[in-house]
């Protein structure tokens, strides 16, 4: 069985061009999709089509962006439909997984995506190797300031460990890496000392 998928971004439009073009492809059903953005993964009309679409169905749709604007996530929910044997189509671009011509046109699909999350990935590693050459703190801020934390450690030494915890409003957890931090450097210069005297 065929079943249709239609989506405008806006109330104002109209989705008329695409039911016709889906009613010509002899859709069986059509769910559509009004003022909800491509950039939305999880919509009515699309999440019913997931639900109700059965091994050896296709789903049609007039144009590829009407499914979604994410290459990637594209990919993602055609390789899904292809694990549960639902086929896809897109009449403008002329997809039609269940052709070869059209298998093709998805690897090459699969295939850009692959590569889009390669630069993304390249460009986050790239941004983060700047920031640490810059000096920037990544990561997440830490619970106690310098200050704080050597008025932590002082306190350590007279105090159980959960009363400081509560004193500082932190987790035992944060004041036991703080202790291992500041115990680091003198195990290293013991050890160095060790091998030098």
């Amino acid at each position: 069985m065929k079943i249709g998928y239609a989506r405008v971004s806006t109330d104002e439009q109209n989705l008329s061009l695409q039911l016709d073009a889906l009613k010509r492809a002899q859709c069986s059903r059509i769910y559509t999709d009004q003022g909800i953005s491509g950039s939305q993964f999880s919509r009515p009309g699309l999440d019913s089509i997931l639900a109700r679409a059965r091994a050896g169905d296709t789903i049609v749709v007039w144009r590829l962006d009407r499914l979604g604007r994410s290459l990637t996530q594209l990919v993602d929910l055609i390789a899904y439909l292809g694990k549960r044997e639902i086929g896809f189509e897109s009449l403008t671009e002329a997809i039609n997984t269940a052709s070869a011509g059209g298998l093709l046109m998805f690897h090459v699909m699969a295939a850009l995506a692959e590569f889009e999350r390669s630069l993304i990935s390249e460009r986050t590693r790239a941004g983060l190797q700047a920031a640490r050459r810059r000096g920037a703190q990544l990561g997440r801020r830490r619970a106690l300031d310098p200050t704080q934390s050597e008025h932590a450690l002082r306190l350590l030494q007279s105090q159980p460990m959960t009363r400081v915890a509560q004193h500082f409003n932190v987790h035992p957890r944060t004041l036991n890496r703080l202790k291992k931090r500041s115990d680091s450097p003198q195990r290293s210069r013991s050890s160095a000392c060790e091998s030098n005297c």
